[in-house]
């Protein structure tokens, strides 16, 4: 089966992080990743307590890459973070490794231990990143997806169609509702509805 971008035996990694209560510090995080490899679809999610969004989409990118079983694919990846997708695209994290993990400003950089451990999955594959807007109403006004869809093309390039670009939308509403479920599953441990 070809991928989105023509590219037989491609893993396709939809991911999405969200924490109820981001701002404070007792709060409620989850994640949530799909793979997809062809017919074969696997669902993730978790989450933490007192964490942060930022967190939590780079907990559901490290865990969908932890459950590969094979090194050396191609790996494209789908997510509504800029703060992930443009690190990763852009190879930030290259200066902060030279710069002794600090940022151009001197200071240290957020989520170390996750990037640290991210960088470690994915240097191990070829991967393909995606900025897409999150939470698409794809039963929506068809302007509103034709608008999310040029911005699609302008961040990423024109080689993925519309019915591909629907399909990921898809895809990542439903790695929302698997970070949803991660912030259910540790709402329900914690017996605390309120974070």
């Amino acid at each position: 089966m070809a991928n989105r971008t023509g590219k037989p035996n491609t893993v396709h990694i939809y991911a999405d992080g969200a924490c109820s209560g981001n701002q404070h510090e007792v709060n409620t995080g989850g994640w949530g990743a799909l793979l997809e490899y062809g017919p074969h679809i696997k669902e993730l999610f978790g989450g933490e307590s007192n964490t942060t969004n930022n967190r939590m989409e780079l907990m559901a990118l490290i865990s969908a890459f932890e459950a590969l079983t094979a090194d050396g694919l191609r790996i494209d990846v789908y997510s509504d973070s800029s703060y992930v997708v443009n690190c990763l695209k852009r190879r930030w994290y290259a200066k902060w490794r030279t710069n002794g993990w600090l940022t151009s400003a001197k200071t240290p950089v957020e989520n170390r231990d996750l990037w640290e451990r991210l960088l470690s999955l994915t240097g191990r594959h070829e991967c393909h990143y995606y900025l897409i807007k999150g939470h698409l109403n794809l039963n929506g006004a068809a302007a509103s997806l034709a608008k999310a869809y040029a911005q699609f093309r302008k961040n990423n390039g024109d080689m993925i169609d519309y019915e591909a670009f629907l399909r990921i939308a898809e895809m990542n509403g439903r790695a929302d509702e698997l970070a949803n479920k991660g912030i259910d599953k540790i709402r329900s441990e914690t017996g605390n509805e309120r974070v």
